[in-house]
């Protein structure tokens, strides 16, 4: 009698399916998704590069030729830059620098304090009508900003702050705040669960986790917000037009920008100096810290 060794039958090996990161991830870093992208980085340079270019050439060759022809008639001058910073009775851009640096300061460090704090309340707190809540300030992303000037114009001019620094700061911070809380909501959401009850079971309260756990590891996320926030406020228009008062003590450099082309409309010398100055400062701050800027924005994403 002969034993009968039982069959076993493997189930055949089934290939996992990427996912949709990895599917993504993989057509993105192709070669003709990279090419793609330099041409796009190309194109959008251009003009910048043609402004810088013109911002150091004689008033007479900006009027007469194209930036272009630069490279065959080489001409470089710094009159524009005197000009525009005074020199010679030229529009002193300079005051209106610094108004711009200090309207864009608090006007970012605002509403990142005050949307770091509720968004930890809507991630980790539970209190009454907090999905509600939460949802009504999502969707004032949707309000129009031009619906609400007028009803913040009239309560500065009822509280008099009109023509100072705090009617920016306010209208600033006010806007902000809709997107910077949502931004942060979802960082927060993505840290583990584990960790806050861990803190919790050392015994630290709300206060202490935020600062000691939650705070440090927003930094991608408050860098994000920063950077999106800074461009936005240094390169408005709108706000300053509707809050700034009408006059030079707190108007930002790009009040002065639309000022110089109304009223110089054909010094180009000056206009191209002046806007170039305008966005270096923004071009400085995102290539400082861009790391942070993409780190943010992807915090909070669905995984895998």
């Amino acid at each position: 009698m002969t034993a009968v060794t039982p069959l076993t039958t493997e189930p055949p090996l089934v290939a996992e399916k990427p996912s949709r990161a990895s599917v993504a991830k993989k057509r993105l870093s192709s070669p003709w998704a990279s090419l793609f992208a330099i041409v796009i980085a190309v194109l959008w340079t251009i003009p910048t590069f043609g402004l810088l270019v013109s911002s150091f050439r004689p008033e007479r060759a900006i009027k007469r030729t194209g930036w272009w022809t630069f490279f065959s008639d080489p001409t470089v001058t710094l009159d524009n830059y005197r000009s525009v910073f005074g020199a010679d009775g030229g529009v002193n851009m300079a005051d209106f620098f610094v108004n711009s640096l200090v309207i864009c300061i608090p006007s970012v460090l605002i509403p990142l304090a005050l949307a770091s704090l509720a968004a930890y309340a809507f991630a980790w707190i539970d209190f009454k009508g907090k999905n509600f809540l939460f949802i009504a300030i999502f969707a004032l992303q949707i309000v129009p900003l031009q619906v609400t000037l007028l009803p913040l114009l009239k309560i500065f001019v009822d509280i008099n702050l009109t023509g100072t620094f705090w009617t920016l700061w306010l209208a600033h911070s006010t806007f902000a705040l809709p997107l910077a809380i949502y931004l942060l909501h979802n960082f927060m959401r993505e840290v583990p669960a584990g960790l806050i009850e861990a803190a919790r079971v050392d015994g630290a309260g709300h206060v202490s986790i935020f600062f000691k756990v939650m705070l440090p590891l927003l930094t991608p996320a408050l860098a994000a917000f920063g950077i999106f926030q800074f461009l936005w406020v240094w390169n408005d228009l709108l706000v300053a037009l509707v809050f700034a008062g009408g006059g030079n003590e707190v108007a930002p450099i790009t009040l002065a920008l639309a000022n110089l082309s109304g009223t110089r409309g054909t010094a180009w010398q000056l206009l191209s100096a002046g806007a170039f100055v305008s966005i270096a400062v923004p071009v400085l701050v995102f290539l400082l810290l861009q790391r942070y800027f993409v780190r943010g924005l992807l915090a909070g994403s669905v995984k895998g």
